[in-house]
């Protein structure tokens, strides 16, 4: 078998799978090009003091905590049943 021969385990994708995955594509893109165009200076006010930092480090921490609670959230809903 050659190196570009398919694995006969593996299925082709459906059109459900294909229209999500162009989705999540189309979401990255868009979430990447708002963040480069914010690349300004912003005061950030933590618990516990202040500071400045970059607008586009503030969106790119505030959706890795939405990631992180979305998947946890998750979790625990499905323990739950």
């Amino acid at each position: 078998m050659g190196a570009g021969a398919k694995d006969a385990k593996t299925k082709p994708r459906s059109g459900r799978e294909t229209v999500r995955s162009a989705a999540l594509v189309i979401l990255a893109v868009l979430i990447v090009a708002f963040a480069v165009a914010n690349l300004g200076q912003v005061q950030v006010d933590w618990i516990v003091g202040s500071g400045r930092a970059p607008l586009i480090v503030v969106i790119a921490i505030s959706l890795l905590v939405g990631i992180v609670l979305t998947h946890f959230a998750g979790r625990y809903t499905r323990r739950r049943r």
